[in-house]
């Protein structure tokens, strides 16, 4: 039986041209029909879009028209209908953030890649981490803190020097971003049933800001992070090319 494919793309006229070809090709169908949504951009969209169906609980099949992609598959028109029957699933789930902000608003927000908390002035930030309801770091002066997800780790956390985790591992990476005081903290690798706790440090002289998959909070009191279980997203990848291999590719360039 074929497929009901459902095509989205992102505003950058390269995506939107493919997605005028592949619709011409293939046909169009509303995403709560889909059996397939093709995402038609690069790793930003791909984010958006899973976040945005996440109810539908329909597998997600990206084409790189962005730059990285790093989520998403080569762009190819002809053999779209074999390369989806072939795709291979892999089911993640995201991180839950919940915050409080300094007018006594909270905020909550799904992240697939990580949450981050980064300094909102020209002074460093001071954080205290609390793993579990247990003390671990008194204070953290650095420039922000993150907790990633095995998808995400690559991104964001890569750059801020935290560990590559293998794609299946129940662990979570917390890692420091120009971290100051302990000089000597790199972060470190917690198990995915953790729930993470940053207390921002005297808020009013040294604001910070949390960021969960560029959903921001400004001026935040705590934040709390912890995986999100009963929420997954299904992405499909092309056979040999899944998130396992795209990891452990990414440790050797």
């Amino acid at each position: 039986m074929a497929k009901k494919i459902a095509f989205v793309a992102s505003d950058e006229p390269i995506a939107q041209t493919a997605r005028d070809a592949l619709i011409a090709r293939f046909g169009d169908v509303p995403e709560a029909k889909a059996d397939v949504i093709v995402a038609l951009g690069g790793d930003g969209f791909m984010l958006g879009t899973l976040h945005r169906t996440q109810s539908l609980s329909v597998p997600v099949y990206g084409m790189n028209r962005g730059t990285v992609g790093f989520l998403m598959n080569e762009y190819s028109e002809s053999d779209l209908l074999e390369r989806l029957d072939a795709a291979v699933e892999e089911v993640i789930n995201p991180l839950s953030m919940t915050s409080e902000s300094v007018d006594g608003t909270t905020h909550s927000a799904l992240a697939i890649n990580e949450v981050s908390l980064l300094r909102g002035g020209p002074q460093a930030a001071k954080l205290r981490i609390t793993i579990d309801g247990r003390l671990r770091l008194e204070e953290l002066v650095c420039d922000g803190a993150l907790v990633a997800t095995p998808a995400g780790s690559t991104a964001y956390n890569y750059s801020a020097h935290g560990p590559i985790l293998p794609i299946g591992s129940d662990v979570l990476a917390l890692t420091a971003v120009a971290p100051f005081r302990p000089r000597r903290w790199r972060g470190a690798l917690l198990p995915k049933s953790a729930k993470v706790r940053f207390d921002v440090i005297n808020p009013d002289k040294r604001p910070v800001s949390a960021d969960a998959d560029s959903r921001w909070v400004q001026n935040v009191l705590w934040v709390e992070v912890e995986s999100c279980p009963d929420v997954t997203h299904r992405i499909l990848f092309d056979p040999g090319h899944g998130l396992e291999e795209r990891l452990i590719r990414e440790q050797f360039v």
